[in-house]
């Protein structure tokens, strides 16, 4: 029943765009913009062979294990010809097996979102809607609610807050209500996220009730035996991080101050959350006017994960401290390495 309902729900969400495999190479500008590939590959794909499905579990794990290291450059490079494969493969298939390749498609275009969205692509929006679409032709709740998420970061980046709030709490709710672990994990990233996105829209009482509802389920999982999701997890600590975003959305940093304090010293699972730790502490010191701290945490992103630093976001933040009141030790070289000023 839950999975009739998910797909039904999901039936009527999504943006008509240009069909097409993608299976080419990133242009040569991809070390600057690693999703500078994809819009190639979506809309002019090179042909592409079908692969076994043990074959394409491999790929893709290769892909998350580049997304989770946070090796953009990689991951935007090898892409291309992972969706591609999956396509094929799909179309190659039949019963049983065309579902799990449908799941693949997914979650390849769930990477290729969250790599179009870490770079502020508008390709986000295609593969965004093809990772839904797929999704729901793969009949699997999780990843479903995995493809729900990034259609709805990318609707929040658009400015359409509200529908964006609408679909993750949905979603949520259905997938809340199974007693796999695995789904009512999913729902509660769902629901973080749903707080986050309310909180950009200013709507401060709906974002701090997501953000309990969203810390209620993550008390409520099970503490072993739960595979880790595909790109964020559910754990109390993503839980104290989307709190410090949400604050920092909310224009309200100081109250974030309090869960950057317990994440000092967690031990993140992969090198992308540790880099998120400290942009989004970055974030919060900035707002509080201490650029000392504000540059610290960046440093730490720059440590945990390199590439991180170089996205559009950073860049801006350390020029800003660059063209600051107070001079720090270290910062015009931080901010030529990363791109924020010329060298």
């Amino acid at each position: 029943m839950l999975r009739r309902e998910l797909l039904a729900g999901a039936a009527g969400i999504g943006i008509t765009l240009a069909a097409g495999a993608p299976a080419v190479a990133a242009p040569r500008n991809a070390a600057v913009d690693p999703a500078a590939g994809l819009e190639q590959a979506l809309f002019e794909p090179a042909p592409a062979t079908p692969t076994t499905l043990p074959r394409l579990a491999k790929g893709l794990g290769a892909a998350r294990a580049d997304f989770t290291a946070a090796r953009y450059g990689s991951l935007g490079q090898h892409l291309p010809g992972l969706l591609g494969a999956a396509e094929a493969t799909r179309d190659a298939s039949s019963g049983r097996a065309r579902e799990e390749a449908h799941a693949a498609v997914a979650r390849g275009y769930v990477l290729a979102t969250e790599l179009a969205v870490k770079q502020h692509a508008d390709v986000a929006w295609a593969t965004a809607d093809r990772a839904l679409t797929a999704a729901r032709a793969s009949g699997d709740p999780v990843v479903l609610g995995e493809a729900a998420r990034v259609l709805a970061i990318t609707m929040r980046r658009a400015g359409r807050t509200g529908a964006a709030v609408d679909l993750l709490r949905r979603t949520a709710a259905q997938l809340g209500a199974d007693p796999a672990a695995e789904q009512r994990a999913v729902a509660a990233t769902l629901l973080m996220t749903a707080a986050y996105t309310a909180a950009c829209n200013a709507q401060r009482g709906d974002a701090l009730d997501l953000m309990a509802g969203a810390e209620e389920a993550v008390r409520a999982l099970p503490s072993a035996g739960r595979r880790a999701l595909f790109t964020v997890d559910a754990t109390t600590a993503q839980a104290d991080l989307y709190w410090i975003g949400v604050h920092n959305a909310l224009g309200t940093p100081d109250e974030g101050v309090p869960y950057a304090k317990r994440l000092a010293g967690v031990s993140w699972p992969s090198a992308e959350r540790q880099a998120r730790a400290g942009t989004d502490t970055a974030r919060m010191w900035n707002q509080l006017g201490d650029p000392r701290r504000t540059f610290a945490a960046l440093r730490t992103v720059e440590q945990a994960a390199p590439e991180e630093a170089r996205r559009p976001a950073l860049r801006a933040l350390a020029a800003g401290l660059l063209y600051g009141p107070v001079s720090l030790p270290g910062l015009r070289e931080f901010a030529q390495r990363t791109g924020a000023v010329p060298a």
